[in-house]
């Protein structure tokens, strides 16, 4: 069989894809292939949960634009599938007086991406919402959410089986060839022909690109690992929904902050350092050759050269659970080191260019028989299903 499309990679933007082309062309035949024995195991099942607003995005950004209109779109499907979730809004404080101006900044850019109702709010208020947290400044934003996004993969993933399309586990990709204008995809057990290859690959998405595209060569996904600890039980009231830090305007994570996680329990994360292996959740598993590769990337280069000292500062936090809760002691200065238990471990896959760029924005590239995504890290969850929307465009401009 020739498939109209083959999607590489069952996380939730490879699955939202998919829905969003059987949604608008049911006729079409679709396959996805994940290489793990599930759906959704790697980013979406490692993500802290959180239903982005949009406050941070440059305005006009594909971030900007698909993080709004993805998180309405995300909680009307949730609403439908009765996925449960929670519009809880957060704060995000200022603990030093230099981060004020970077705080009106953010207050600046929330308004622009249309985020009504998201204000300053005096430290009494705070108080109010968050009564363990200090800081010499805040905003509040009403639109900020909770959800188990592995339930909602899943939920994509039955849509698509419902529609007509099909999902093949346990298929990793290991090379793509093209003859007579049709792809053939090889995969750890079998082969797949396909019109068009879309390639959702994650943390693999740049080495799926150049099975497809020989160009695609400016482009190396780095992996960077989140480490979380979580509250004791009896310190969960510690938080009451969501308190964020400023983050620093040039260093693209958003610092160490507090989570209460739909599923359960509080969050304290993630800090950010470099995975010795793409799939690399312990500070134990190491890949020599991936690691080999990252190190040799002259992007890479550049953004150790540039960000050593934050670097150095998240590494440190890597290894000292004193360091990493003095961290969180600047907004909730009550919390002591024996209030943290080990949590998980995400792996973000961040785009970086050769002249040590980190791709901010998200980035679809398309060439004669695919469309690669390369850069979908955070608030690709909360946008799936607009991410989906776009490259389902792009896609059906061939059928």
């Amino acid at each position: 069989m020739v498939y109209d499309a083959v999607i590489v990679g069952g996380g939730i933007v490879g699955l939202a894809t998919g829905l969003k082309i059987l949604k608008s062309r049911p006729d079409l035949k679709i396959a996805i292939l994940e290489k793990e024995a599930q759906l959704a195991q790697h980013q979406t099942a490692n993500n802290s949960g959180v239903i982005h607003s949009g406050l941070y995005y440059k305005p006009g950004s594909l971030k900007a634009t698909n993080c709004i209109n993805g998180y309405h779109e995300l909680v009307n499907f949730c609403q439908e599938e009765k996925i449960p979730f929670e519009i809880t809004g957060k704060v995000v404080v200022a603990t030093r007086e230099e981060q004020k101006p970077l705080l009106e900044t953010l207050l600046n850019r929330g308004l622009q991406n249309g985020l009504t109702g998201t204000r300053k709010i005096t430290l009494e208020e705070l108080k109010e919402y968050e009564p363990y947290c200090t800081g010499v400044a805040a905003i509040h934003v009403p639109q900020t959410g909770i959800v188990d996004y592995f339930q909602v993969a899943l939920a994509y993933g039955r849509k698509i089986i419902q529609q007509g399309g099909a999902i093949f586990l346990e298929h990793k990709a290991l090379g793509i060839s093209q003859k007579d204008g049709i792809s053939h995809i090889e995969t750890s057990k079998g082969s797949f022909q396909a019109k068009l290859v879309i390639n959702c690959a994650g943390l693999y998405s740049d080495k799926v690109a150049r099975m497809n595209d020989a160009g695609v060569n400016d482009v190396k996904i780095i992996p960077f690992r989140g480490e979380y600890y979580k509250l004791k039980k009896e310190r969960e009231y510690l938080v009451k929904n969501l308190i964020y830090p400023v983050p620093d305007p040039n260093f693209p994570f958003l610092g160490v902050h507090f989570t209460r996680m739909k599923k359960g329990g509080v969050e304290a994360g993630p800090n950010a350092v470099l995975a010795f292996r793409r799939e690399g959740y312990k500070k134990s598993q190491i890949n020599l050759g991936e690691l080999a590769e990252t190190l040799a990337w002259p992007g890479f280069q550049k953004v150790a050269g540039k960000y050593w000292k934050t670097g150095f500062g998240e590494l440190y936090r890597s290894f000292s659970k004193t360091a990493f809760t003095k961290a969180l002691q600047e907004l909730i200065p009550e919390i002591q080191e024996s209030d943290l238990v080990d949590g998980g471990a995400g792996v973000r896959a961040q785009a970086c260019d050769r002249t040590g760029g980190l791709l901010d924005d998200f980035a679809i590239r398309e060439s004669q028989y695919a469309i690669n995504v390369l850069n979908a890290p955070s608030p690709a969850a909360t946008s799936s299903l607009s991410i989906g929307g776009t490259v389902a465009e792009m896609a059906l401009k061939r059928f």
